[in-house]
């Protein structure tokens, strides 16, 4: 049995990853490859736990550091019970955010050692690094609309709330690491239309994986 494939998505709370991962793996399960759906954090009981006290809104006076650790945490719990033995057994992984999140949030973001952070995905994740990362990329005019939107239907959470400067800092970051390693991120415009965005991301998809 062939090892399967790892896919991420990245990128600014509000640009679409949930519902483009939705149409990524039904597309994947056309080719009859089975397919694994995964969010960071959580994933596991332990990971869940985590996301809880990570997204919390009276979690307000978490530590940077705090954040890092138990974000890195909740990775590698998923990492070791779910990612690996998932992709021995040929599934094809495709996980809601991943370790470059942590570079651009608690490195670009908070302001922590961008060596910091990376030395401790590396302790994280290991050889576990994706196949392909997808970076979905908004306007600040798009993503404060998309914001807005979620706030109003009750759904935002402890990083929503940020200030604009911060998530800018954070879509720098993912900027950054994108032009870094371009054989493993696409950069897709997250455009209003979804099906149209969704065709970009099949076509890399089929271009590079299948």
């Amino acid at each position: 049995m062939s090892r399967g494939k790892l896919i991420t998505f990245e990128g600014i709370d509000g640009s679409g990853k949930t519902t483009q991962i939705g149409y990524l793996a039904d597309y994947l399960r056309s080719f009859d490859l089975d397919v694994l759906l995964l969010r960071e954090p959580g994933g596991t009981r332990i990971g869940e736990d985590i996301r809880r006290i990570l997204l919390d809104m009276r979690s307000h006076k978490m530590t940077s550091e705090t954040e890092l650790f138990l974000f890195e945490a909740a990775r590698a719990q998923l990492v070791r019970e779910v990612i690996r033995p998932a992709l021995e057994k040929g599934q094809w992984v495709i996980s809601d955010r991943f370790h470059d999140s942590s570079v651009a949030y608690q490195g670009y973001g908070r302001g922590l050692s961008i060596d910091l952070v990376m030395a401790l995905n590396d302790l994280a994740i290991g050889e576990t690094v994706p196949d392909l990362t997808i970076l979905l990329e908004l306007s600040p005019k798009a993503l404060a609309e998309r914001l807005e939107k979620r706030h109003g239907e009750g759904q935002g959470d402890r990083i929503d709330v940020e200030s604009d400067q911060f998530k800018e800092r954070v879509s720098r970051g993912f900027q950054t690491m994108a032009q870094a390693e371009p054989q493993r991120f696409i950069r897709i415009e997250s455009l209003d239309e979804k099906e149209r965005t969704a065709e970009l991301i099949r076509q890399q998809v089929r271009r590079i994986l299948l």
